[in-house]
This record gives structure tokens, C-alpha cells and sequence, in this order.
């Protein structure tokens, strides 16, 4: 791991990790690997060297730190290698078939591409479209355990509603209760869930909510017990996003999920989470 970093060249020294990184603290984000648009030496050293974040020294001992990173690039990395198999083919097969998720795939069929949702930016001040992106009509590898899906609220909501009710959706299994309550807990121990800052700001403010607070279980922040907090989602429930502020949280005390789609740039764009929490917050007036 990075032991000593230079920043005004990107020179680093290193030393031997003190402990061993393990698929816990890949799914926790303390494996001590970063992403280059919210680390600043991540940032720096990707420039530098055009190497993916996984491939460059640790950024600190595993289970020491909360760094959101390409961490689950790396379990998808595990899954191909384990189950002899692409990430598209698996996850249609174990998931998004059997909860009848018809639109998630790494590809958008040509015949449904009239409905993708454009994208904005609000990085300079003002909204702006972003340029139209190639999306492909076919999966293609290689394929990103940390990104790259399409999907629609309507297929997401299964998603959710399946970890709602415990691993199971509509009578198919997907998960195990034990695991869906597993992945709930906290798994970072003492470790804090830091403020991640704005390395690239045309990409990101600085996140999350709840820093400082919150915990992470295995892929999920979850909710602390904050009286600042009180007529929004409950402590414990779990939650996370995408980069284009796609949130959703699954609240298993009062037993609902909360799925908000938005196409726009910067991540945690001030507005969006405006508009998050204000959505969160109606949905709490009605419910007791």
C-alpha cells in the first residue's frame, strides 16, 4: 500500500499491506482501493499512469478505511472467474430473468432505444444536455461489476421489492433471508463512513448523506439512528446510488423501498438531492 505520496509529482513509496483483503471488505468499500473521481491521489495516479484503480498500490490497509471505489469492479472480476461465465449471462440467469426484470441488461435492445432517458449537467451552473451517448444493442465484454447496466424503475423496483420481503420475490428466490439481513448489518466496524470528496468535479460534490453517521453493510450505506433524520427513511435501512443520481433506499421497519431515477451530472448535484429528499420526505408523512 501507498505509504508516502508526493502530490505535486505523483511519486508514491510503498509498503506491505498489514492485512489481507477479502471479499468483505470489497463489498464494504475498506478494501483500500479508490476511484480516481473522488480520491485525489487515485486521481492523480490514474492520470499518471492510465491504470485502472484495482491495478495500483493500495490506497490504505483493508478494513481500515471507507473509500467508495471500483471495489465491486473487482467482485465482478471474482464472479466471471468463479462461475466460468460472463457477468450479463449470470445475472440474467440467477437474477434479473427469474424477477422478471425484462429491461436490465449491459445493452438496450435497438427496438427499445427511443426510450432511453437523456442525460444532463449542471456542473457549470446551469443545465446543460450532455452529448448522446453509443449505446449498445448487443452485450458486449467486457463487462464492469461496478457499472454499465441499463434498466428501467419499473424492472429496479423488483429489485427492491425482492430484498424487501427478505430474498424472494413473487415466490422465486433469489436470496437467502440470513443474507439479505447479513448484507443490513454493519460491516465496517469502528471504521467511520467519511465525507468522499470531489477529485473530479465535473463528475461529483462531495458524499455522501449520512457521513460522518452511517455505517456500510455488504453493497448497502446503512441509516443511523440520527435525530436530524427523523421523518425520513428509518435507522437500519439500507440504501445506495448511481453515478447519474439514480438513488434508492429499502427501509425494512417500515417495510418499503423508495426509487428515485434522475439522469444528471454532477453526482450529488445539489438539486437532485433536494428533490431526493423531498420525495423521501412525502412518502414519510403517509406512512405510520
Amino acid at each position: 500500500m501507498i505509504s508516502k505520496f508526493n502530490s505535486a509529482d505523483a511519486t508514491y513509496e510503498t509498503r506491505p499491506a498489514k492485512t489481507v483483503m477479502t471479499i468483505k471488505h470489497l463489498l464494504s468499500h475498506t478494501s483500500g482501493i479508490g476511484y480516481g473521481w473522488t480520491n485525489p491521489i487515485e486521481n492523480a495516479l490514474t492520470a499518471k499512469t492510465r491504470k485502472g484503480e484495482w491495478e495500483l498500490p493500495l490506497l490504505n490497509d483493508p478494513g481500515t478505511t471507507f473509500h467508495y471505489s471500483p471495489s465491486t469492479r473487482v467482485l465482478g472480476f471474482i464472479v466471471e472467474r468463479v462461475t466460468d461465465s460472463s457477468l450479463e449471462s449470470w445475472f440474467q440467469a440467477h437474477i434479473f430473468e427469474p424477477l422478471g426484470m425484462v429491461d436490465t441488461s449491459y445493452a438496450v435492445a435497438a427496438d427499445k432505444q427511443s426510450r432511453l432517458a437523456p442525460q444532463f449537467t449542471r456542473a457549470a451552473g446551469t443545465i446543460e444536455p450532455l452529448p448522446i451517448a453509443t449505446v449498445p444493442s448487443t452485450p458486449t465484454a467486457p463487462f464492469r461489476g461496478d457499472g454499465g447496466l441499463y434498466s428501467t424503475v419499473e424492472d429496479y423496483s423488483r429489485f427492491v421489492r425482492m430484498l424487501l420481503n427478505g430474498g424472494t420475490l413473487n415466490g422465486t428466490r433469489i436470496l437467502t433471508e440470513a443474507s439479505v439481513k447479513m448484507m443490513g448489518r454493519n460491516a465496517i466496524g469502528s471504521v467511520v463512513l467519511e465525507l468522499q470528496p470531489d477529485a473530479d468535479t465535473q463528475r461529483t460534490k462531495p458524499f455522501p448523506l449520512g457521513a460522518g453517521k452511517d455505517k456500510f453493510g455488504l453493497g448497502f450505506q446503512i441509516a443511523a439512528d440520527d435525530p436530524a433524520t427523523r421523518g425520513f427513511r428509518s435507522p437500519g435501512s439500507m440504501s445506495w446510488a448511481g453515478i447519474f443520481n439514480t438513488e434508492f433506499w429499502v427501509d425494512p421497519v417500515k417495510h418499503l423501498g423508495g426509487i428515485h431515477m434522475m439522469q444528471l451530472l454532477p453526482f450529488y448535484d445539489a438539486g437532485a438531492i433536494r428533490a431526493l429528499r423531498g420525495f423521501e420526505q412525502t412518502v414519510y408523512r403517509y406512512v405510520h
